[in-house]
């Protein structure tokens, strides 16, 4: 535990030497596996110039791609981590890929675990946001098992919950 300790922490100093925006204006969500699972990092949001950078690290992957969404709750008490519905689609758009302009909130695509089972995170999210219907705090962050193929509807097919957090603020 001591370690995901400094990881959060590292994560939060991060952000703040990556934005110069107010407090109110960070948050980070903590990763835990559901019960035999041992999928766990940190990703974290802050506003900067264009949107909202998202960074972060997750360990104890498959290798390869897994689908990686905000999910409209922030609920993670489900075995299987359905408790956290579906993805976050304030504006009722399609599902579809990161860079497409028609696309949920929360379609994040997917995030790349290399041989050990470690995906990095960092790009910036243009349809995130921390005030009104596009405010990322108290969603749910969810890595899927499976790669998110882009345009199945409504999911992109990623398959089964493999970690869950929930987005807070802050300071």
């Amino acid at each position: 535990m001591r370690s995901l300790g400094f990881l959060v922490a590292g994560s939060i100093l991060a952000l703040g030497a990556a934005a110069s925006a107010a407090p109110s204006q960070k948050a980070v969500a903590v990763l835990k596996p559901p019960a035999g699972g041992n999928v766990a990092g940190t990703v974290g949001f802050a506003a900067v110039e264009g949107g909202v950078r998202v960074s972060g690290r997750v360990t104890g992957l498959t290798p390869g791609s897994h689908g990686f969404h905000v999910h409209e709750k922030g609920d993670c008490s489900a075995a299987d981590f359905t408790s956290a519905g579906g993805h976050f689609n304030p504006t009722g758009d399609p599902h579809a890929g990161p860079t497409e302009a028609k696309r949920h909130a929360g379609d994040m695509g997917n995030i790349e675990a290399n041989k050990d089972g470690v995906a990095e995170i960092n790009y910036l999210d243009t349809k995130l946001g921390f005030e009104g219907a596009s405010n990322v705090v108290g969603r749910g962050v969810i890595v899927h098992a499976n790669a998110d193929d882009l345009k199945t509807q409504p999911t992109g097919n990623a398959g089964g919950r493999v970690a869950c957090g929930v987005v807070e603020a802050v300071q």
